[in-house]
């Protein structure tokens, strides 16, 4: 059964038409109301009120209503502003956005797009008017309905559901999340006072750009992100003349390590702590044709000594940590030095994008570019205000890689925040990759013959301490680390704190980005080859290591793996970094 229902004719108010005007495209001023009626709707979770969600306004008249969301607070700086007009004259939908930079947004759904509905014989009755009970399915959701004809308006409170004849009074989602009417007002006062109170004039003087409903939600959901970019189309490669700005603090890109580091200062903004944050490094060769370790780094700068002392000044500029079979340079946390923390490790595919057109595998069609996007909220109390970002990519080629890096702010909640910021503490410990290797920094093979242990300091009043670590084995032929398991161990003051061990055996879901991979006689790709914590065409998702009985005060942590041995001039190496988190208590 449809959701058609004869409804006796109504004669047009006198001062519908200054609202409405026929393409509904004039600014009417509060004052042109005499008749409108408001409805006030809560949201209920399980029949019960949700006081944790603002309530929504209908503003209506016979022939359109206005629908908005009063949220509980202040909105964000970004929010926009949105709006939905059911236009029962022209049968349509008109949902409108006014953006933070000032710019106007509109979709037009037709009516007989929306979900339609099915008729039963159930009644109930809401705020003292009878209402009819219908249903629907909007992807795959259960959605009941109760809509009457009483009022002298029409309108629903969600811009998917719609009674052609009625006003929705309650709508309930799966039996569990609803929302429902709490009250009608009809005194003109205190609809106008509603109105009054709204930024936007009842209806908007123009609908700005008339989109799609996929790029109005587009852009509506970007107003509320803040995107940084950090790199854009850098390019990361070995050998070619460097030019680099004078201003050593210039925001400018400079490129160090003979071309395989960029690194860029940038000011990212400040945020609260429920702030989600995505780190995106998107990838394309431009002529390196194998896979390469890749490291998307910050570079602390709060202690008297950095990693860019050494980029600037070459890794002599670095502190060295003593392993038992020689020095590695800038590796760990000392009292005046604090290494590169990581955000996100690849591993670039063989020759993504460049290779496409010279390779060619029944079957398979080749990916352009590699996007690789990690969740870096837990380090979001370094990725605020100002900061050093580097980007390495091991290769020995004039044309190596191109790389794009973005951060993007996704706010927690659509109004400010009340809470009080939490403290947090950060503490990067070690990183064994060696970034700076084309300076003659020294690969992370310290774990043949010693553990990698490092001393720190935990205050007073830090809490909910974890480690975030990083870990890849390598070395590439039948005998190395990046083709055998191994267990990696971590030791806090002596005591084992966890044992794993990194292995991906997925690597072949992503053939289609190694056009370059080497294609065996049994029909294996090189790329499909099992490894030791990575897959070319990959991120490396960090291990989450719990230390929640820290105490204040001095510790040793150590790492030990146990090394492959080296044959002839082949060697492995790991690649493993890590950093503290944790929170003060108030």
């Amino acid at each position: 059964m449809s959701n058609h229902r004869t409804r006796p004719s109504r004669s047009v108010a006198p001062w519908l038409p200054a609202l409405i005007a026929v393409s509904l495209m004039l600014t009417v001023s509060a004052s042109s109301f005499a008749g409108p009626m408001a409805v006030v709707y809560r949201a209920e979770v399980d029949g019960e009120e949700a006081t944790d969600r603002g309530k929504r306004i209908l503003i209506g008249t016979p022939s359109l209503s206005r629908v908005y969301e009063v949220p509980l607070g202040t909105p964000i700086a970004r929010a926009p502003e949105e709006v939905t007009f059911f236009d029962f004259e022209d049968s349509r939908v008109r949902q409108s956005a006014r953006l933070p930079d000032g710019g106007r947004c509109t979709v037009h759904t037709e009516f007989d797009s929306l979900a339609q509905l099915t008729m039963t014989d159930d009644r109930e009755e809401i705020l003292g008017f009878e209402c009819v009970k219908a249903t629907t399915e909007i992807r795959s959701n259960k959605i009941e309905i109760w809509y009457t004809d009483e009022p002298e308006i029409l309108g629903s409170p969600s811009r998917s559901l719609v009674a052609r004849n009625g006003l929705i009074l309650k709508f309930v989602q799966n039996g569990s999340y609803g929302v429902v009417a709490e009250r009608i007002v009809t005194a003109s006062s205190e609809v106008a006072a509603m109105m009054s109170e709204q930024p936007q004039p009842f209806v908007p003087d123009n609908w700005g750009d008339v989109v799609d409903s996929a790029e109005y939600r587009a852009r509506v959901t970007a107003s509320y992100v803040t995107t940084v970019d950090v790199f854009s189309q850098d390019q990361v490669s070995f050998g070619n003349e460097i030019d680099n700005p004078k201003d050593p603090e210039s925001t400018e890109t400079f490129h160090f390590s003979k071309g395989t580091i960029v690194a860029r200062k940038v000011l990212l903004p400040e945020v609260d702590d429920g702030t989600m944050v995505l780190a995106e490094l998107v990838e394309r060769s431009n002529g390196d044709a194998y896979d390469r370790t890749g490291s998307v780094f910050l570079i602390p700068t709060d202690r008297p000594r950095s990693f860019l002392d050494g980029l600037r000044n070459g890794v002599e500029a670095l502190p060295v940590f003593m392993g038992q079979d020689g020095e590695y340079q800038g590796i760990a946390a000392t009292g005046d030095y604090l290494p590169p923390l990581e955000l996100i490790r690849v591993i670039t595919p063989f020759g993504i994008g460049h290779f496409n057109d010279r390779v060619s595998v029944k079957g398979l069609e080749w990916e352009d570019e590699a996007s690789y996007v990690m969740d870096v909220t837990d380090l979001l109390p370094r990725l605020q205000g100002e900061v050093w970002f580097g980007t390495f990519i091991g290769n020995y080629d004039k044309g190596g890689h191109h790389v794009d890096l973005q951060l993007r702010y996704y706010p927690g909640s659509k109004v400010v925040s009340t809470e009080p910021q939490v403290r947090h503490w950060t503490l990067p410990l070690f990183n064994t990759l060696n970034a700076m290797e084309m300076s003659g920094q020294n690969y992370g093979t310290l774990f043949g013959s010693d553990s990698l242990t490092v001393e720190f300091e935990v205050p007073e009043g830090v809490k909910d301490v974890h480690l975030r670590y990083l870990t890849t084995g390598h070395g590439g032929w039948g005998g190395g680390d990046e083709f055998n398991p191994k267990t990696n161990t971590i030791l806090l003051d002596g005591q084992v704190v966890t044992t794993f061990i990194p292995w991906r055996s997925d690597c072949g879901t992503f053939r289609e980005f190694n056009p370059s991979s080497g294609n065996f006689w049994n029909g294996i790709s090189s790329s499909d080859l099992s490894r030791s914590g990575w897959c070319p065409g990959t991120t490396v998702s960090p291990v989450i290591v719990p230390l929640d009985d820290l105490s204040p005060g001095r510790h040793v942590i150590q790492v030990a793996i146990p090394l492959g041995e080296r044959s002839g001039s082949s060697f492995s190496s790991w690649n493993v970094s890590g950093v503290l988190l944790g929170e003060f208590t108030e």
